[in-house]
């Protein structure tokens, strides 16, 4: 059975400030929280609409090194697709690799 953990003010503090600069960015944004260990420490999981989820890493990175190494928080984010972007993404490097198929060799 999982025990129940509660978030140290400091991090949760810190985990709102990530999800509202996100939100920010990318309205419409799903977020979760969760406890992790690889590493240790709590992670922001940002279901975000966009083609290269770096981009939202991008967003919030000199802030999240700011709380990393300067607060000492065990703050972590993961940004990752939509399933509707996902699918779409699928669906065109299928297509391209069916055009590639079928281009005739010289």
């Amino acid at each position: 059975m999982k025990k129940h953990m509660t978030i140290p003010a400091p991090s949760r503090d810190a985990l709102a400030e990530l999800q509202g600069m996100i939100a920010a960015g990318y309205p419409g944004t799903q977020f979760s929280v969760f406890r992790g260990d690889d590493p240790d420490g709590w992670y922001l999981r940002a279901v975000v609409d966009v083609d290269d989820p770096d981009e939202v890493t991008d967003l919030v990175l000199d802030r999240l090194v700011d709380l990393q190494l300067d607060q000492g928080l065990p703050i972590h984010i993961i940004p990752i697709r939509t399933p509707e972007r996902l699918a779409t993404l699928r669906a065109r490097q299928v297509a391209e690799r069916h055009d590639v198929a079928r281009t005739p060799l010289s």
